[in-house]
């Protein structure tokens, strides 16, 4: 167990995790906000903010990783799974839509530079997925013409599902994830149209436009 966190330091965490979840929030509803923004949506002062984040960049690539790690860790839960590969797989859609996989990627690639260790972790998030995909395939629980970048761009869309009722709009994600799903297991069905995106496709999406 860890050491408790002194009052200032617990504080600290605090504000942190308030910034953060501000920051995701305010980012994803509109991308162009200013750092001033995300300050005001958590409460905290906009010197507090910048005593942990030295911009807004800083702050995109911070949102970023912490977002590729959340992936990382619901793929290695699903690999560590010994459940039926298609239970597993499900279980897995459903908690990467749960820590919202996906929804800042499809509002700000290319909006910020990425680190050689965002850069790292892409490809780690990458090689694990291919391995749990291929592990549902041996079972005969994903067609065979499903690929990484399919399982991105999908959660991705289904991310940008967005009602003014946000349990509404949860509601909707998971009837969709569950057509998805249907569709995802349809072992006998025609082969889709078209390769499916690969790594650096989806990977130079994060190539900084400075237009």
């Amino acid at each position: 167990m860890g050491t408790p966190l002194n009052g200032r330091k617990a504080q600290a965490a605090r504000n942190d995790g308030l910034i953060k979840e501000a920051a995701r929030a305010v980012f994803t509803e509109d991308p162009g906000a200013p750092i001033a923004a995300v300050a005001e949506r958590a409460g905290v002062g906009i010197s507090a903010l910048y005593r942990r984040y030295r911009s807004k960049e800083d702050l995109l690539q911070r949102l970023a990783a912490d977002g590729m790690a959340a992936y990382l860790t619901e793929v290695e839960a699903a690999l560590a799974d010994d459940a039926d590969p298609r239970e597993a797989f499900a279980r897995f859609l459903h908690r990467c839509l749960d820590i919202g996989a996906g929804s800042l990627t499809s509002r700000l690639a290319g909006s910020f530079p990425v680190t050689d260790d965002m850069a790292r972790q892409g490809r780690e998030l990458h090689e694990a997925t291919s391995r749990l995909l291929a592990r549902c395939k041996a079972a005969g629980a994903l067609r065979p013409d499903i690929e990484v970048g399919d399982i991105t761009l999908l959660l991705e869309h289904l991310s940008t599902i967005r009602l003014a009722d946000e349990a509404r709009s949860k509601d909707l994600r998971r009837r969709y994830l569950a057509l998805l799903l249907a569709a995802l297991e349809a072992t006998a069905a025609a082969p889709l149209p078209g390769p499916a995106p690969t790594w650096r496709e989806l990977a130079d999406r994060y190539a900084v436009n400075d237009l």
